[in-house]
């Protein structure tokens, strides 16, 4: 008869090399609380958790730069185009029970009043009206934005930029954005990247 020992060690004492991908299945909702609670604010790896399964991971330059530099292009285009808006960088965003993600970069663009002068995110808070993730060490748990309600998210895989719009509560690839109609994003951000 084999004996089965469970092995309990915090998730902060995990040594992750920038790059390093790690998924855990089986994680309640209580418990993913308490791990963003142990793991911090302060810290450069990011999280995702959608129906059970928790995602750590630690990004590598070669992901960051892509973040920052489409990051930067959506603060140029809506500064162009004469829209207020509200950057919430990596914050994390949770639909409880359900889903919690950290985009690489989001924006509120039309909740932008709502959300002028906010240092933390409350549970009645809309959620951002884009966020972008750069899905070149890792990919991203769409599901999850779904489950949150994000509208628009951008995914840049080191190529291509997709855009995937809400509608009915699924995301569909779009080749605009509505947040910049008349302007090619898709051509424009993999060329500029």
């Amino acid at each position: 008869m084999t004996t089965t020992i469970r092995v309990v060690k915090p998730i902060a004492t995990m040594q992750l090399e920038p790059g390093s991908f790690v998924t855990i299945p089986d994680v309640t909702w209580e418990e993913f609380k308490a791990i963003l609670e142990e793991l911090g604010e302060k810290r450069s790896s990011r999280v995702a958790y959608y129906q059970g399964t928790f995602e750590i991971m630690v990004p590598l330059p070669e992901h960051e730069k892509p973040k920052d530099i489409i990051s930067d292009i959506v603060k140029i285009l809506l500064k162009a185009t004469r829209k207020r808006y509200e950057p919430f960088g990596s914050t994390t965003f949770k639909k409880e029970g359900a889903a919690g993600v950290e985009p690489d970069a989001c924006f509120y663009i039309q909740n932008y009043q709502l959300m002028i002068g906010r240092r933390r995110i409350e549970a009645n808070d809309p959620p951002p009206d884009l966020a972008i993730e750069a899905d070149v060490t890792s990919k991203t748990t769409i599901d999850a934005y779904k489950a949150i309600g994000v509208p628009e998210v951008w995914i840049y895989n080191g190529k291509t930029l997709t855009i995937h719009l809400l509608q009915n509560n699924n995301y569909i690839k779009s080749d605009t954005s509505p947040n910049f109609p008349n302007i090619a994003i898709t051509q424009i951000i993999p060329t500029i990247v």
